[in-house]
């Protein structure tokens, strides 16, 4: 696997490397995780120390919300601490977390088009992860920076960060000049 730099002089058409990755982490992420594994903590702490005097149901109700709120903190903030992207010749596949998912993977056979966003905030999103919202498509948002904009072909925009998106829109922009046929035109943007 090879990683397209900028400094790489450009390669004729049907050359290109074999793959692209890139990635982007936020490492605020960690401290939402270790909030969730103190609530789950909490849980076990409530169960184990179980010496509350009003009784069975609410010390019930106590041991499984904090338990549950730590669950949903931890897997949910932990999927969103990384995400990896992965270019080849037929695909973009984004891996999100320490297990990869969630994991989107979009045929280049659909994509008519190429952007860099050199800022992309989760504000926009509405905040971090896999986001959608009706005006502005999908997004993998783990931190505030760079992105990477694909327009498809049914109209759809999908949008993630991850470092060095400049070269990842190069790659994928030549290999649309390949597929197409055409390797000196630009393709649309």
């Amino acid at each position: 696997m090879r990683h397209h730099s900028k400094d790489e002089p450009p390669r004729a058409a049907g050359q290109h490397a074999e793959v692209w990755t890139g990635r982007a982490t936020n490492r605020l992420q960690w401290a939402l995780a270790a909030v969730g594994a103190a609530c789950m903590a909490l849980g076990i702490q409530l169960a184990v120390d179980s010496a509350w005097t009003p009784g069975p149901v609410p010390l019930l109700m106590s041991v499984i919300g904090c338990v549950a709120a730590g669950l949903l903190m931890l897997f949910g903030t932990l999927a969103f601490v990384h995400v990896a992207v992965r270019v080849d010749a037929e695909a973009l596949e984004v891996r999100c977390g320490h297990i990869g998912l969630p994991r989107c993977r979009i045929p280049l056979e659909q994509v008519v088009g190429a952007e860099f966003a050199p800022r992309v905030t989760p504000c926009q999103w509405g905040g971090w992860g896999y986001r959608w919202r009706p005006e502005q498509g999908t997004a993998v948002v783990v931190r505030r920076g760079e992105g990477l904009v694909l327009r498809l072909g049914d109209g759809r925009v999908f949008t993630v960060t991850v470092d060095d998106a400049e070269a990842a829109v190069r790659v994928i922009r030549g290999r649309l000049r390949s597929r197409d046929g055409h390797p000196g035109r630009p393709s649309p943007a």
